[in-house]
């Protein structure tokens, strides 16, 4: 039986019906039909943001904590503007969101009225899919279709764009179970006999290595379970780009960690002299690949993706399977189980006595400081302090981030928020919001740069206003670190604009808000002031003040192969390109 309402209401009534349970969102004139049917109810929560960009990375952060779909709201003109870059975020990432935008009424639609936009035009570059609705009779069953492609086949981000006329006339409600999803079907089982190749190189293989990315986390629990099975049973090493951390547990002996740009040595040292290496949901990104004539130069290359555009996309692979990875790892394991789960026992034997060899070389070593905080140090000391809590990281981006990575360990999916291809500043602040609303039990901590951290401060009212204890763990180091990190090995330490000047006060800002603020500067006193923010049942702003010049180590220079590593160390640190750095 249809039900006939207003366009307003349907939006509510279809978030209602896919499960929606909070709306990350600004209001505006044109959405103003839709905020006032979600003053009526009381199923959806709505979080008031700050500013639009934060409320797509709040849904990102819910999203990726939570494997379900992240939904915003927004009005027309600049509302719809300021969410492109999170957007962008979500499609580079492979993040499901959901985007509403409200757009002026469909007469004025062309005529360059108050706040109005191409915003079908604008997001098409940034958005999986996105429609202009019309007609009030094609609204709700627009909104399930935009479900279902942003949650099926490669996770991406989607918007609807909603004129105010629709949204005030009556139509017909039309529910999930009756909507037509169109011919949007992505493949999901890999094609068997390609399997089966893989499963013959896998028993041959003398240096193998599985190459994991976000999109064994994007397929759900049983890819990760499956793939520890995978791991396991085989006894292969195996590593992860930057989105994949926690698909297989840190704590695991056969993990090497990261990969790529700030990877590990032995890390990249296997990828370099692997003989048979297998993509699992990893896109060969630039971070990863480096120079690509040399990347991987004498492996057999097999890659399986959901997304049919990624394969053979950048590298050229020996085998490509298309279809989900909790699918393909099924029929993997099953036909290997059925030969005889065999392997090259000697061969393999020899490469991981390689591999230990290369775990010899401490690739993270910094020289330590009684006198200063190392960000390291203070990255370590979160890890031991933190470990055996119920915890969820986001990050901002630059050295802090890359340093995260290294040095805090994930063993499970899910628990690590991070912007990877499009490399967002002022992403983790909100994406911490995202999370914590979505784990309202949990330890949240965004671990930050204070010049990332800077470009979405006003959401602490969002962390006030909703009583969300997210922690800001903020390396401060009055410095574009990463930026000044480049330029003093590539632009002979000419340091253009790569300094911050007049920070605020970040206690005293903590307390403007009436949130906590801590400073540390001492070693010392790290733990306790570590333990204090933890204990804080509220949002904490903790300002560590860190060494200013450090650099982040291991470092594939730009342009380079994996086996060209810049290694710092306790007795390399001092001077890049001559005692500081060693060039592998």
């Amino acid at each position: 039986m249809t039900k006939s309402m207003t366009g307003a209401r349907m939006v509510v009534e279809a978030l209602r019906d896919q499960g929606v349970e909070v709306v990350f969102g600004y209001p505006g004139g044109a959405v103003l039909p839709i905020y006032d049917e979600i003053f009526q109810q009381n199923e959806i929560r709505h979080i008031l943001v700050r500013h639009e960009q934060a409320a797509v990375h709040a849904a990102e952060g819910y999203a990726r904590s939570t494997g379900k779909p992240g939904v915003v709201l927004v009005t027309s003109g600049p509302g719809a503007t300021n969410a492109v870059t999170g957007l962008t975020d979500a499609l580079m990432d492979s993040i499901p969101i959901v985007v509403l935008t409200g757009q002026v009424p469909t007469f004025m639609i062309g005529t360059d009225a108050f706040q109005e936009a191409d915003t079908v035009g604008i997001t098409r570059p940034c958005t999986k899919h996105n429609w202009l609705v019309k007609d009030t009779d094609r609204l709700s069953e627009t909104i399930h279709k935009a479900f279902h492609v942003a949650t099926t086949g490669r996770p991406g981000p989607v918007l609807i764009d909603i004129p105010k006329d629709v949204q005030f006339a009556s139509g017909s409600y039309t529910d999930p179970r009756r909507s037509e999803m169109g011919h949007y079907k992505p493949q999901v089982k890999g094609d068997i006999e390609m399997i089966t190749r893989l499963v013959e190189a896998m028993e041959q293989a003398r240096r193998p290595i599985f190459y994991t990315g976000g999109g064994v986390i994007n397929s759900g629990d049983a890819a990760t379970q499956l793939l520890h099975e995978l791991v396991e049973a085989t006894g292969f090493p195996i590593t992860s780009t930057l989105m994949g951390l926690g698909a297989y547990p840190a704590s695991g002996d056969k993990w090497l960690g990261m990969l790529g740009m700030h990877g590990l040595y032995e890390a990249n040292l296997a990828m370099h002299g692997c003989d048979l290496m297998i993509n699992l949901g990893a896109r060969f990104d630039d971070r990863i690949t480096g120079r690509l004539a040399d990347f991987s130069p004498n492996s057999m290359k097999a890659h399986v993706d959901i997304d049919p555009s990624s394969i053979n996309k950048v590298i050229h692979v020996d085998l490509p399977i298309l279809g989900d990875i909790a699918h393909v790892l099924e029929d993997l394991l099953r036909i290997w189980k059925s030969r005889g789960r065999k392997v090259n026992r000697d061969g393999l034997a020899k490469w991981w006595a390689k591999i230990e060899d290369w775990k010899k070389v401490d690739c993270l070593a910094y020289a330590p400081s009684s006198k200063t905080i190392k960000p390291q140090y203070a990255l370590q000391r979160l890890q031991a302090l933190t470990k055996d809590h119920d915890r969820y990281i986001t990050t901002e981006v630059g050295q802090h981030q890359m340093w995260a990575a290294q040095f805090l360990h994930f063993d499970a999916p899910k628990r690590w928020m991070t912007s990877g291809g499009l490399g967002t500043m002022g992403y983790g602040f909100p994406a911490s919001i995202g999370v914590q609303m979505a784990h309202r039990d949990a330890l949240v901590i965004n671990v930050a740069g204070e010049a990332s951290w800077l470009m979405n401060m006003q959401e602490m009212g969002t962390a006030m206003q909703f009583n969300l204890p997210v922690k800001q763990f903020i390396l401060n180091n009055e410095r574009l670190g990463m930026v000044r990190q480049w330029q003093e090995l590539l632009h002979g330490e000419r340091y253009s604009h790569s300094w911050s000047e007049s920070l605020p006060d970040f206690v005293k800002l903590a307390e403007a808000f009436g949130a906590k603020g801590i400073q540390c500067h001492d070693p010392a006193d790290l733990d306790d002031a570590i333990m204090e923010m933890i204990n804080h049942d509220g949002p904490v702003i903790f300002d560590c003040l860190v060494e200013k010049h450090e650099n982040c180590f291991p470092m594939i220079p730009s342009g380079a192969p994996h086996n060209e590593m810049l290694l710092g160390g306790a007795d390399t640190q001092d001077a890049i390109g001559a005692k500081g750095a060693v060039m592998v």
